[in-house]
């Protein structure tokens, strides 16, 4: 069964298995059973909560400095969308991040360009790969595997880009069909998106809330209560409902995008340099890993977008940061104020900011 969250029906479908509350497990407790193996991040949640008064300031005045950034990068994305496919377009939104984006996404395709457009919001997991019966569900529904677009909101180091690619060259030998697998997002840090609108790290206003920016939803999960043949679960967060700016935000993005359409027309971007930019970021992991006797890549969380998740929903062992008046990470000094988390200089990053995940192995 679909739903559309707190979204419209006609805005998208979460193809996820809506889960009664879940026994949250707090942070701490959480970053020990992922860090000892016991059990898989995807399998657990820990308890959301509504932003600070403080806060929610922040992302007020961050969203008033970057939705024109963001508005102009979904259209410049929509534009490349477009002339990459012939007929109608399936977009599919990875939850959570890709979701408000997939959302913005169908509006300017139908709006500015005239294009047929569905837009469902699947699951994909690390160490998992994505939720094959939603893509199974998609294509019963009568979709051409040829009009599928994968869309996210960015990429860090590009593991999710790599999952994707390794999930449905797999799906494609079962099935004999040939979906691309190509990653479409508003910023690509790490060279890894088949099609990007920029490689900048800014913010992207809808990457530093939670649920009530994307439609309610949790981040997916998938444990024991998920059957063969089942999507991918989620919970939906009801009692946030009277904070929730899910249909707010995209309604002034893609009014904002619609009115840069007007004035100037379709937004083209010069292409990426993703050679360039994977570089950068294998030279900084690796540098980084050394110089903070970081044992394991995946404790470092590079972009704007990965540093805020490592301090909304894991155990942060710092925050490094590359201009601390910058106004697009003023959160990040909020939440590492809240949460009690160090932060550092470094003029050098090539990324705004970068959140250190606390391993077992620092005591």
């Amino acid at each position: 069964m679909s739903f559309s969250g707190s979204y419209r029906h006609d805005d998208v479908q979460f193809l996820l298995k809506p889960l009664p509350q879940q026994p949250f497990i707090d942070i701490a407790a959480k970053e020990e059973l992922i860090q000892t193996g016991i059990r898989h991040y995807s399998e657990m949640l820990s308890p959301e909560s509504l932003p600070s008064p403080i806060y929610q300031k922040v992302f007020n005045n961050a969203f008033s400095a970057n939705r024109k950034q963001m508005a102009q990068d979904c259209l410049s994305l929509a534009t490349l969308i477009a002339s990459k496919r012939n007929n109608s377009i399936t977009l599919v939104s990875l939850v959570r991040a890709g979701t408000p984006v997939g959302v913005i996404l169908k509006h300017l395709l139908q709006k500015a360009m005239g294009r047929e457009v569905s837009h469902y919001s699947i699951s994909i997991i690390r160490d998992r790969g994505v939720d094959e019966a939603a893509l199974n569900y998609i294509l019963d529904k009568g979709h051409s595997p040829e009009s599928i677009v994968f869309i996210d909101g960015w990429t860090g180091k590009g593991v999710i880009s790599q999952v994707l690619k390794k999930a449905i060259s797999n799906f494609n030998l079962q099935r004999n069909i040939e979906i691309d697998a190509g990653l479409y997002v508003l910023s690509d840090l790490a060279g890894s998106a088949a099609y990007a609108a920029s490689s900048i790290d800014y913010l992207i206003p809808s990457s530093i809330l939670n649920a009530t920016v994307s439609g309610l939803v949790s981040r997916s999960l998938l444990n024991s209560s998920i059957g063969p043949g089942d999507f991918h679960g989620c919970v939906y967060y009801e009692e946030f409902k009277s904070h929730d700016i899910s249909i707010e935000f995209v309604d002034n993005l893609i009014e904002d995008a619609m009115n840069i359409f007007k004035t100037c027309g379709l937004q083209k971007r010069e292409p990426i340099d993703r050679e360039k930019m994977e570089r950068i970021s294998i030279e900084f992991l690796n540098k980084t890993m050394m110089d903070y006797g970081v044992s394991d890549v995946n404790y470092i969380k590079p972009g704007i977008g990965e540093a805020t998740r490592v301090l909304l929903r894991r155990v942060p062992k710092m925050l490094i940061l590359r201009d601390t008046n910058a106004l697009d990470v003023q959160h990040l000094k909020v939440l590492a104020k809240e949460k009690l988390v160090p932060f550092i200089v470094d003029s050098s990053l090539p990324y705004q900011a970068v959140s250190l995940i606390r391993s077992n192995l620092d005591g």
